[in-house]
C-alpha cells in the first residue's frame, strides 16, 4: 500500500494525516494497519522512529469512529511521562477533524486536572500503569467498555518495574478485547508473557536483522578518559552541522556536570539538561523548548529521553557514555534519522567500554565504524583513580565471561625479584632463592 488512501480510513483521518505531511506509509504502518483493522491481536516490532504510534492509533481511531458514551473504549499504556505526552500530542493532531475524546494521565504531578479530563467523558485513555491504577482504585476510571488494549514500548512495560502493575491491570479490563503490543525490541521472554493473554497474535517484525535505523550513520571514537571526551565535544561543536544534538550520559551526576559545563561555554540559551532529579514540569518545558526553539542546540540527558520521544530534526546523537543496557543504544540513536530523514550517531568508547560496544554490535548485527581522533583534539593523561576504576570494570567484565578469572589485581606478578601473591609480597620465596 503506497498511500494512506489505500487503507479503510475515513475522510476525517485522511485529512489529519495530510495536514501532518505524511504521504507514504512506513513499513510498519503498511503491515500493521490492515491487520489491526481486521480485529486481530498484533505484536509489532520495528526500528525506533518508523511511525509505530500512527501504526496503532490510525486503525483504533477508525474502529472507534465517533464519540460514544463516557467510559474509555481504548486504553494505551506507556512506560514514561514523556511518552504519554508524545502519544497525547499525536492524538491531538489525528483527532482534530473527529469528535473523539481522549485524556492523558501520568504520575509526577497532581491528579486533579487529569481526573477532571477523564470525568468529562473520553473514548481513549493514554496512561502510565501506576497513575492508571491510582485513578481506577479511586473510582475515577470505568473499564468495562474497553475493547482495545495497546502496550507502547511493550518490552519495558513488561520488565520488573512494571510487570506487577501490568498484571493488576489485566485483571480489571474486560477479557474480550483486542491486544496490540508495539516496541523497537522484543525479547523472547516478553513474547512468552504476551502469549499468556494474547489470542493467536500476528507478529509483524520489520527488518529483524537490522536493529538500528538505516537512515542513521554510526561511528565510534576510542578515547582514554572523560576529559578527552570533553575536548572532543568542543572540537565537534565548532562544526555548524551539529544543529540539534542530544548528548546521552549514563548517570544523572555526569549529565549535570556536562550540562553545566556546556552552559558556561555555549550559554544558557543553547543548552537544556533533563534527568530524573529534574521536576516533571522542568522536563516538559525543556523538551518543548528543544523541539521549538531554533537557538537551542544541545539537550543533555540520561536514558530518560532515549525511548519513544519524537523530536524532529535532531541532527546528531552523541553517546558520551556507552549504555550498559544494550537495547538502549538502539533507542538512543533512534532519536535522529526519523521519518525518512538522515542523522548521525557518535559513540565515545573508553577501554572499559570495549566490552559493551562489542555486545552492542552483536545485538544490532553490524560493525560500527571506528574513526580516528582528529589531530587537533588534545589527548589528556588519565587520572590515577579513573584509570583504576576502568581496570576494575574490565576485571568485572572478564569475570562475567569467565567465572574462573581471578582478576588483574589478583594475578601473581614478579616485582624486583620478589613474587607478589594476591597483593602481598611473598618474602619466603625470596629467602629460598638466596639459600
Amino acid at each position: 500500500m503506497n498511500s494512506f488512501n489505500d487503507f479503510k480510513l475515513n475522510r476525517q483521518l485522511l485529512n489529519a494525516v495530510s495536514d501532518l505531511g505524511y504521504e507514504t506509509p512506513t513499513a510498519i504502518q503498511q503491515k500493521a494497519i490492515p491487520v489491526v483493522l481486521g480485529g486481530q491481536d498484533v505484536i509489532g516490532i520495528a526500528q525506533t522512529g518508523t511511525g509505530k504510534t500512527a501504526a496503532y492509533l490510525l486503525p483504533i481511531l477508525r474502529l472507534l469512529n465517533y464519540a460514544q458514551e463516557n467510559s474509555p473504549r481504548a486504553l494505551i499504556l506507556v512506560p514514561t511521562r514523556e511518552l504519554s505526552i508524545q502519544v497525547g500530542n499525536a492524538l491531538k493532531e489525528l483527532t482534530k477533524y473527529t469528535d473523539l475524546r481522549y485524556a492523558v494521565v501520568f504520575g509526577g504531578q497532581g491528579a486533579k486536572e487529569q481526573i477532571a479530563a477523564v470525568s468529562e467523558g473520553i473514548d481513549l485513555l493514554v496512561a502510565s500503569p501506576g497513575r492508571f491504577l491510582d485513578l481506577y482504585l479511586a473510582g475515577h476510571i470505568q473499564t468495562k467498555k474497553i475493547k482495545y488494549l495497546v502496550l507502547d514500548e511493550a518490552e519495558r512495560l513488561m520488565d520488573k518495574s512494571f510487570i506487577s502493575q501490568f498484571h493488576r491491570i489485566l485483571e480489571v479490563v474486560p477479557r474480550k478485547r483486542q491486544n496490540l503490543l508495539f516496541s523497537a525490541t522484543m525479547s523472547e521472554l516478553v513474547k512468552k508473557i504476551a502469549g499468556d493473554f494474547m489470542a493467536f497474535p500476528i507478529e509483524i517484525n520489520i527488518a529483524p536483522e537490522v536493529r538500528t535505523a538505516e537512515t542513521v550513520s554510526q561511528v565510534v571514537y576510542e578515547l582514554p578518559n572523560i576529559k578527552t571526551k570533553i575536548n572532543l565535544l568542543n572540537y565537534l561543536f565548532k562544526d555548524e552541522t551539529f544543529k540539534k544534538v542530544i548528548v546521552f550520559c549514563k548517570t544523572k551526576a555526569i549529565a549535570s556536570d556536562i550540562g553545566k559545563y556546556m552552559e558556561r561555554v555555549y550559554g544558557l540559551d543553547h543548552v537544556r539538561i533533563i534527568h530524573g532529579n529534574k521536576t516533571q514540569q522542568t522536563r516538559i518545558n525543556a523538551m518543548q523548548a528543544f523541539r521549538e526553539d531554533e537557538q537551542l542546540r544541545f539537550l543533555i540527558t540520561t536514558d530518560l529521553a532515549s525511548r519513544g520521544l519524537d523530536i524532529p530534526d535532531v541532527s546528531h546523537v552523541i553517546n558520551f557514555d556507552v549504555p550498559i543496557i544494550y537495547e538502549d543504544y538502539v533507542h538512543r540513536i533512534g532519536r535522529t534519522g526519523r521519518a525518512f530523514k538522515t542523522g548521525a550517531s557518535l559513540t565515545f568508547v573508553t577501554p572499559a567500554d570495549e566490552y559493551h560496544i562489542q555486545k552492542i554490535q552483536e545485538l544490532i548485527k553490524q560493525r560500527i565504524e571506528k574513526v580516528q581522533l582528529p589531530e587537533k583534539v588534545e589527548v589528556l593523561t588519565t587520572p590515577y583513580e579513573e584509570r583504576q576504576e576502568m581496570l576494575r570494570e574490565i576485571d568485572r567484565q572478564k569475570r562475567k565471561e569467565n567465572p574462573d578469572f581471578k582478576g588483574a589485581f589478583h594475578e601473581k606478578k614478579e616485582v624486583h625479584g620478589r613474587k607478589e601473591v594476591h597483593g602481598r609480597k611473598d618474602f619466603k620465596s625470596v629467602k629460598s632463592k638466596k639459600r
